[in-house]
């Protein structure tokens, strides 16, 4: 009920029911109480039984002890049920427990004296109109009125008259330990009795038979002093003692109601009142109130009667030191800021003195001093000083005015006075106006001065020339009294007392005061002027820190604090008091002006410096300064530490004031002095007064704090290291982290002992808490903000080692969960943990040892309790969530598990009685949302700890949660509300929930097979399917984006959550678009301009980018796809480059898939779009090579150029601006502008563009420094791809070649490959790796193309161009057609494909190549032969092939798909492991792998042979024409006819070339036949189309065979070189062999085949394979078949 009353739990709506039926506790026990507990079945027997000794123990109710111990062990047991099971059935445990029982004495007494704090609560609030629950505290007070007096007076003589405990009447536990606990109990009780009496009796009056009962209470207990037990008084009660007189006398003082008197005292009426007979008392110090009190009565009642008696009890009251009394008195009760009863006392005392002095001569009163002490005490409470200047000249007013009476004499009452009459603004203005018009000076004299006339009597002093009072002084420091200056004079003990009539400033006067200390200062005098300017600088301090409007008038004398400070301390003996007095000014100053502050103050030497600056890590070169010299050798020595206390004050204000680097630096000695020095030792200095220890370690703590959490501008650049740096070095790395480790050591038993003897609310006690709380906070961010290292330091070391017995520091933390009067302890504790258990490689579970269960039920009780702090809950979830992935074992005993049935490998599991999950599944129950346990960042932390679960796969508590009932419906519940719009204000934590429910939705569907989901997670689905809720969501989601983007530059409260919830959203609909319908297309993206909506609209666009992959059916039907991404890429063009690189990226990503998508090729021409959409791309493209090339050319200067591999590490890498990257805006901008460019298949549109942007020459710029330099492969690649499409059409390539691609490509691309100087294959190219990804060697064979593509279209236009290329790259090409006896790679085998296909192009023009580099056709030539016989052979043996392949590759088999002749990118099917896959599926894909070598093989034969007929004598010419001149043509193949061998040394002959047309003839069969196991496997090719590619590519392989073997044939035959011999050999064998072939081709083509494609115009290499013939011929009606039948005729005659 106290911390609800307090506002620490969770309940905000107090229930009051119990308080009105507050009754004593101490009930006699009862045999009708005991035979009840006996007959009591629902509590367990060896409860009883231990009720039982408690009951003796406690003097309790049987039953009230049970329910006592019960309340115990659910509240404050530090174990677990089941160890207290085991205690309390053995005897041995249980008598051990009964001697730890005064924990449950403790327990009890506690919740008596919170029950007594809960009154007094009610009573101090319930007429408080500010208080939020004043109407139901009045309701309960007016319940308690009835009874409340005579109750507690019976209760307090009971507990004053109780006798003492012994073992004979309360058992043998009874030890003098209970004993004096039991009294210390009785004493504290008897405190809180009389202080809720005195608090009822200020608000209701007090009837005079009540004062007259307490009077004679109060006597026969002597005030507190005559206790029945006072034998058991030790030292340490003697404040509780005091604090039961103060007491007494206030509720005697309070029912004479002095105030009231002194109202009918000024009315005349004081008949009135109510008047007593006072008793005569023993006197005793706690009389002198009431004496004073009395004897106000009887003069105001009968001030003629009893005169003598009136005087004598005053002088009474006097001599026991009344006014001391009142003073200590209130000093006792402490401040009064929220505490009621100190304001309180301190508004009776007012009333009592304010009469007092009004009654009474102040002569006749004592020492005026003491009135001044009393007055001040007095108006420490605001309100008082308030009233005070009110009615200024009555009560209080009239000691102010005998202070104004000896000033500046005496300059201390009056400072004293005013000082303490400074409450507010309003106060601190009527003060200094105060002081600024001052009327009289009054001085001492000791003998009568010369420049004086007098009268006779000596009571008028005249003045006869002026006089400066400060001699020292000059100019505005001083104050000159005018000539003929009147004073008025009295004679007295110490000479001459003049006031003179003379006005003045006090600030002035103030301002001469410290100038003369300055003069001083090295002499006697100093001390005495110490005495004098204290006063002002306490004054001075309090004035500015209460209205800082007022010290732009104090600046002369703040102006010379710094120069005071100075000379102060370079003393021998410095004023201490004074100097903590000038700091504390600076301090206030500081707060507002922390640059002027620190910029005169350094000059002064007070603080340290650096003499001779070695590290900033060290303390060596350093001076401590005047600062530390005081330290040591005053303060330290004398255990006062005045000035230590106002150093860390300044300096903690200096470092918040956030001065920049340049004073930072200047700072830095100073916070190495603390924590070199004073954090490590500051607990072993000597100490005079108890409590300034815990007041220095918390106010280290606090500066550490602060610089911990300053933010990152003014951070000093270079190698000198910040504040916060050095803080983060020395705590991790110096005995500074050992000391807080030490002060986070304290431990929770340390601090309820603390608590125990100085009180909850205010002292000692909390400011341990405080350190304690500072020292978490601090360990925390040191953690945070430390940089990374291998190295363990010694912070680290310190918080993670293990120790016995629970003896280590993560035990100690996690037991803070026990504390209960703070509750931000235990909170930043768990902070703390939870910190550690991120960062820390350590087991929180092993370092809790034996205690592990017990702190985990602390955990779960305070979690289940639905009064408890709501942040300690919410901190305790985020705990858990962290330790999910971070601390296996200790999230498995928080879940606690248990298997179902007990039965062993059992995979089913229920929860445990101490399970986590039991809460949180509370939590998110529909039914308890709104709730005050429940709300909102308590829901969301629960939801956070679930998606930890599955986002961590922990599936056995996955598996249970997921069948609970409800489970589901209550996880979505949030999803199907409806939150208030983006604009209005929303919780961040609603958007949280909301995020982390749809982000275990997307897990469990992504993780669970669909056939496997839990039904009720189904129908969910369907319901929020059905409930129109994605629509809802999507529409909630493009607000929220659009909200973000208007209020950007606001800036948003609640970004992060939004940028979750957007995330959130993103993934469950991508993972769950079977469900939705297009939503988001329509949207329009605005144009942010912070980092923070920067990435939001960069999630959107990935988000659009993934669902036009998803839904591309959907997309291809939709034809207004393009229009709103088109709109969204010009705004987005319009915004900051820079900033919007990767959305831009993105959006180009999206179009080129709808263009992809739709197969826009066909239909797409008339796009209102395209226009705009090529002159947004182009622009782009070249603006973004140009950058390109400007940042290659920086590196290129700098020599920072990096290797580029055939990999995709550049993705990995940081990105940078233009760095070339394989998803970068240049890279997708170029493959945009090429999917455009094929669109506008006529040109129309990207011919303007070209013409309108110089695109081309920046982007071929940029290409021919990207190949020389060999960097940017993307961006290369890229280009190529553009410059290979554009150079399709003849418009295209006129425009390409006329850019001057060759002189962009030539030279440059030598740059790309190496070739060694034996000739041996180098390069990079021959990697399986590079033809799947972008590689150098992919570069090459794209310009390959190009040439092939722009040679094909421009013809004899581009002709010297190609040639150019050609000699350029003569080694390449010869190399690349050599390498394929050597290497069947992929890549190698592709280039060598590449390479012919450009050769069978430019042999078109063999009289110009002859011309221009014959010894190269010759070479070539050579080459093609050798290639064409590789092919066959490798064609032909198989075996061999897949033996090479094995083995002299020196790699495992290249595997993928059957390459299509439009070459697809394609996607290599995943590697199985050695080892684990079966003998079946290595052959299958080994198979698949020589599938696609022998394809690659075929290929390249077929060109390689369309290629040589170009280099031999036309067939119909050389049959037809005598005349042909052959010595034109060359003879490619010898004249043999042997099987071709696998060596170089056999060259090429005729029998190549049958054995060509056989292997050709045989693969035709294989892929007809559909043969198990063959060369061909057809079950691997993809379609009937690939087959019919093949059987095409096999006929035009024959066909050309055929061609160049009868052309050759031919030309041997006419040639008058061959000898006749060797012509009719030729005749003979190709009689023989080209009749056989011509059978089996006639049986082939009976069955019917694909026609050839020679007979049109030979198609370019990408495109020839895919355009099969499909009609069937019958026998005889193909061409070449005629054209071979007739050479064989011929040839036979």
């Amino acid at each position: 009920m106290w911390t609800i009353l307090l506002g620490r739990s969770a309940l905000r709506e107090p229930v009051f029911n119990n308080l009105a039926c507050y009754r004593p506790s101490i009930i006699a026990r009862s045999s009708s109480s005991a035979e009840k507990l006996k007959s009591d079945k629902d509590i367990a027997q060896p409860l009883k039984d231990f009720g039982f000794r408690i009951s003796k123990l406690l003097g309790l109710d049987e039953q009230q002890s049970v329910q006592i111990l019960q309340c115990y062990l659910q509240e404050d047991y530090r174990g677990t049920r089941n160890a207290l099971k085991n205690v309390l059935q053995e005897e041995r445990q249980s008598q051990a427990l009964l001697l730890k029982v005064s924990n449950v004495s403790d327990y009890y007494y506690e919740e008596r004296v919170c029950l007594l704090r809960c009154v007094l609560l009610l009573l101090t609030y319930f007429q408080d109109e500010r208080h939020p629950y004043r109407a139901e505290y009045a309701n309960c007070v007016s319940k308690l009125e009835k009874d409340l007096v005579s109750n507690y007076q019976q209760q307090f003589e009971k507990l004053f008259k109780a006798e003492a405990p012994t073992w004979e009447t309360h058992g043998n536990l009874m030890t003098e330990r209970q004993v004096s606990r039991w009294f210390l109990q009785c004493l504290r009780e008897q405190s809180l009795l009389l202080e809720i009496l005195f608090l009822y009796y200020a608000y209701f009056e007090m009837p005079p038979a009540d004062l007259l009962t307490f009077t004679k209470i109060f006597k026969e207990q002597g005030f507190g002093q005559r206790q029945t037990n006072r034998h058991l008084v030790d030292k340490s009660m003697d404040a509780l003692v005091d604090r039961i007189g103060y007491f007494s006398s206030l509720i005697l003082v309070e029912g004479m109601d002095i105030d009231f008197l002194h109202k009918c005292a000024l009315e005349d009426r004081p008949e009135q009142h109510q008047s007593f007979i006072l008793l005569w008392f023993i006197y005793l110090p706690h009389h002198a109130p009431v004496l004073l009190a009395w004897v106000l009565l009887r003069h105001t009642l009968n001030p003629d009667e009893a005169s003598l008696v009136i005087r004598r009890i005053g002088n009474t009251s006097l001599q026991l030191g009344v006014f001391q009394y009142l003073t200590n008195m209130l000093q006792a009760m402490g401040s009064s800021g929220n505490n009621c009863t100190a304001s309180t006392a301190r508004m009776c005392i007012y009333g009592l003195i304010s009469f007092v002095i009004t009654s009474f001569e102040e002569e006749t009163l004592g020492i005026q001093q003491h009135m001044i002490n009393v007055a001040c005490e007095v108006l420490a409470a605001p309100s008082l000083a308030e009233l005070f200047w009110e009615t200024p000249e009555m009560g209080l007013g009239m000691i102010l005015d005998s202070a104004v009476g000896i000033f500046p004499q005496k300059i201390g009452p009056l400072l004293q006075l005013l000082t303490a009459l400074l409450s507010d603004k309003s106060t601190a203005k009527k003060v200094y106006s105060f002081l600024d018009k001052m009327s009289f000076y009054t001085e001492v004299y000791k003998h009568k001065p010369n420049d004086i006339v007098s009268r006779e009597d000596e009571t008028l002093w005249r003045r006869q020339l002026p006089k400066l009072l400060y001699p020292l002084g000059l100019g505005q420091t001083n104050l000159r009294m005018p000539q003929g200056c009147l004073g008025q004079v009295i004679l007295s003990d110490q000479g001459y007392i003049v006031r003179w009539d003379y006005s003045y400033s006090s600030w002035t006067l103030f301002t001469c005061e410290i100038e003369m200390l300055l003069h001083v200062v090295s002499t006697a005098d100093v001390i005495l002027h110490c005495e004098r300017v204290k006063p002002i600088l306490d004054l001075v301090h309090k004035v500015i820190s209460t209205d800082w409007t007022v010290s732009d008038c104090l600046l002369p004398i703040t102006s010379r604090i710094y120069m005071l400070l100075q000379r102060l301390t370079s003393v021998i003996n410095p004023p201490t008091e004074v100097i903590a007095s000038c700091v504390n000014c600076l301090t206030v100053l500081a707060a507002r002006m922390p640059g002027k502050v620190w910029s005169s103050l350094h000059h002064t030497g007070f603080l340290p410096f650096f003499l001779n600056f070695h590290s900033f890590f060290s303390a060596e070169g350093m001076k401590a300064g005047n600062y530390g010299n005081i330290l040591v050798l005053i303060e330290q020595p004398r255990g006062e530490y005045a000035v230590t206390v106002a150093f860390l004050h300044l300096v903690t204000t200096l470092v918040k004031g956030q001065l920049g680097s340049t004073q930072n630096k200047g700072l830095i000695p100073c916070v190495l002095l603390v924590l070199k020095e004073m954090l490590p030792t500051y607990h072993k200095w000597r100490y005079n007064t108890c409590g300034v220890r815990e007041r220095i370690g918390c106010l280290i703590l606090e500066l550490i704090h602060a610089i911990l959490n300053l933010t990152p501008e003014g951070e000093s650049q270079g190698s000198t290291p910040s504040l916060q740096s050095l803080c983060i070095y020395s705590l991790t790395n110096t005995d500074a982290g050992q000391a807080v480790v030490n002060i986070m050591g304290i431990g929770v038993d340390t601090i309820d002992v603390v608590l125990a003897a100085h009180g909850v609310s205010e002292g000692p006690g909390q400011v341990l808490i405080q350190t304690v709380k500072l020292a978490f906070s601090v360990t925390n961010n040191v953690i945070r903000l430390k940089p990374a290292s291998d190295v363990v330091s010694p912070l680290e070391q310190a918080l993670t080692q293990h120790g016995g017995h629970g003896k280590n520091l993560i035990a100690v933390l996690a037991k803070y969960i026990y504390h209960k009067h703070d509750p931000a302890l235990p909170r930043l504790a768990i902070q703390l943990l939870k910190r550690l258990a991120t960062v820390a490689p350590m087991s929180v579970y092993a370092c809790l040892g034996n205690d592990a269960a017990a702190i985990r039920d602390a955990f779960l009780t305070r979690l289940q309790s639905k009064t408890e702090d709501m942040r300690i809950k919410v901190m305790i979830l985020e705990f858990l969530t962290v330790a999910v992935e971070t601390q296996p074992g200790l999230i498995e005993l928080f879940l606690n598990l248990e298997v179902k049935d007990g039965a062993e490998g059992s995979k089913e599991f229920l929860l445990g009685e101490w399970s986590c999950l039991h809460v949180v599944l509370d939590l998110i129950d529909s039914r308890q949302q709104g709730k005050y346990w429940c709300p909102p960042l308590l829901h969301r932390a629960a939801l956070a700890f679930l998606h930890a679960l599955w986002q961590d796969r922990r599936d056995s508590a996955i598996s249970v949660l997921r069948t609970k009932d409800k489970f589901w419906e209550n996880l979505t519940t949030p999803l199907f509300g409806t939150l208030p719009s983006p604009s209005d204000t929303t919780e961040p934590c609603v958007l949280e929930t909301c995020a982390f429910v749809m982000k275990i939705i997307g897990l469990e569907i992504y993780y669970v097979v669909s056939t496997s989901l839990e039904q009720s997670l189904k129908e969910t689905m369907k319901k929020f399917s059905s409930g129109k809720r994605y629509e809802y969501w999507s529409n909630y989601v493009k607000s929220l984006v659009c909200h973000m983007a208007k209020t950007e530059e606001e800036g948003m409260r609640c970004f992060p959550e939004c940028q979750m919830l957007i995330s959130a959203w993103r993934m469950l609909l991508i993972l769950s678009t079977s469900h939705v319908c297009c939503l988001l297309m329509h949207s329009s993206l605005q144009v942010p301009t912070s980092m923070p909506c920067l990435r939001i609209g960069s999630m959107m666009a990935t988000l659009l980018l993934i669902l036009l992959k998803q839904w591309r059916s959907v997309v291809a039907s939709a034809p207004d796809v393009l229009a709103p991404l088109s709109q969204i890429l010009e705004n987005i063009l319009q915004a900051d480059q820079q900033l919007m690189g990767r959305t831009k990226a993105k959006l180009f990503s999206a179009l080129i898939s709808v263009l992809q998508i739709q197969g826009l090729n066909s239909e797409c021409g008339g796009i209102s779009q395209l226009p705009q959409l090529l002159l947004c791309v182009c622009d782009t493209a070249q603006d973004e090579a140009l950058a390109l090339m400007d940042s290659t050319r920086h590196v290129a200067v700098t020599g920072d150029i990096h290797e580029d591999k055939d990999s995709m590490e550049t993705d990995a890498a940081p990105r940078t601006l233009h760095q070339d990257q394989r998803d970068g805006v240049c890279v997708l901008a170029l493959h945009l502008a090429k999917e455009l460019c094929r669109v506008d298949e006529n040109g129309e549109h990207w011919l303007l563009v070209m013409r309108r942007l110089p695109v081309l020459p920046s982007i071929l710029s940029c290409l021919e420094l990207s190949l020389r330099l060999r960097q940017n492969l993307y961006f290369t690649e890229a280009a190529l791809h553009l410059l290979l499409t554009l150079a399709r059409t003849s418009q295209g390539a006129t425009v390409v070649a006329g850019a001057g691609v060759i002189q962009s490509i030539c030279l440059p691309l030598l740059s790309v490959y190496e070739v060694t100087t034996n000739g041996a294959s180098q390069n990079l190219g021959f990697s399986r790796k590079s033809q799947d990804s972008p590689s150098w060697p992919g570069v090459y064979r794209l310009c390959l193309s190009l040439m092939e593509s722009l040679l094909k279209t421009l013809r004899y236009n581009f002709i010297n161009e190609a040639l150019d290329f050609v000699g350029v790259h003569q080694e390449r090409i010869l190399q690349c057609l050599n390498a394929v006896r050597t290497v069947q790679s992929l890549a190698c085998l592709d280039e060598a494909d590449h390479t012919v296909g450009f050769l069978l192009q430019l042999s078109s023009f063999c009289k110009e190549w002859q011309f221009h580099l014959p010894q190269l056709l010759r070479d070539v030539q050579v080459n093609l032969c050798y290639l064409c016989q590789t092919c066959t052979y490798l064609l032909h043996s198989k075996k061999m092939l897949h033996h090479y392949l094995q083995t002299k590759n020196g790699d495992a088999l290249p595997q993928g798909p059957l390459p299509r002749a439009q070459r697809a990118p394609q996607t290599p099917s995943k590697q199985p492991a050695g080892g684990v896959v079966g003998v079946g599926e290595r052959d299958e894909a080994e198979q698949k792998a020589l599938l696609a070598v022998q394809c690659s093989l075929l290929k390249i034969l077929s060109k390689t042979l369309a290629t040589l007929q170009h280099f031999t004598p036309d067939c119909c010419q050389i049959l037809l024409d005598q005349s042909l001149d052959l010595a034109e043509y060359r003879t490619l193949f010898v004249l043999s006819f042997t099987t071709p061998a696998f060596d170089s040394d056999v060259a090429p002959s005729f029998g190549t070339l049958l054995a060509t047309i056989n292997v050709a003839l045989s693969m035709l069969g294989e892929v007809e036949k559909k043969k198990e196991p063959a060369s061909l496997n057809v079950g691997t090719l993809a379609s009937s189309e690939d087959i019919q590619a093949v059987k095409s590519l096999l006929m035009f392989t024959m066909e050309n065979c055929f061609y160049v073997l009868i052309s050759q044939a031919v030309r041997y035959l006419k040639d008058p070189m061959v000898h006749l011999r060797d012509k009719q050999r030729l005749k003979q064998e190709l009689s023989s062999e080209l009749s056989t072939l011509l059978s089996s081709l006639s049986r082939y083509f009976r069955r019917g085949s694909p026609s050839s494609p020679a007979s049109s115009l030979l198609p370019s290499p990408q495109s020839k394979p895919s355009t099969p013939g499909t009609k069937v011929v019958q026998e005889g009606q193909e061409p070449f078949i005629q054209l071979v039948q007739a050479f064989v005729r011929h040839v036979q005659r």
